[in-house]
């Protein structure tokens, strides 16, 4: 067996396929979490604690300076602690979301393990057992 069709099989089977939606839906879903904190979640809670965009928090290690010799500007060094927290909450989110997604495939799949077999018939009696045995060896006499 070739490569090209070792692959094709490896690429077409269904665990791949069903994993590359699974990565798309979720960086899609990644995207409308980020949107979700930083443009609905994110200002009302800046704007309860004093107008505070969360982007903008940061400790300056070293202020923005221009070197004297080629004056160029040499940007600020600092820690965007803001930016870690609107990653947080994003992360919660998302973990909740996930959270919520296999508790309800949990509850599916234990209501299906709960349903009740299809009843079986009843298994005959001793009595009903000998009368058929007596039954089918008086068929089988001239």
């Amino acid at each position: 067996m070739g490569i090209l069709s070792e692959f094709k099989e490896f690429a077409v089977r269904g665990n791949v396929i069903d994993l590359a939606v699974g990565v798309v839906i979720g960086a899609s879903f990644g995207k409308i979490v980020t949107a979700l904190v930083d443009q609905i979640i994110m200002p009302p809670i800046g704007l309860l604690i004093g107008n505070v965009d969360f982007t903008e928090l940061a400790i300056t290690l070293r202020a923005a300076t221009v070197d004297a010799a080629t004056g160029e500007e040499i940007p600020a060094v600092a820690i965007g602690y803001g930016v870690f927290i609107n990653t947080i909450i994003q992360f919660t989110i998302v973990a909740f979301a996930i959270f919520l997604a296999v508790k309800f495939i949990n509850r599916l799949k234990r209501k299906q393990a709960e349903a009740p077999e299809p009843a079986k018939p009843a298994e005959p009696s001793e009595e009903v057992k000998l009368l058929r045995e007596i039954r089918d060896s008086l068929r089988t006499q001239p």
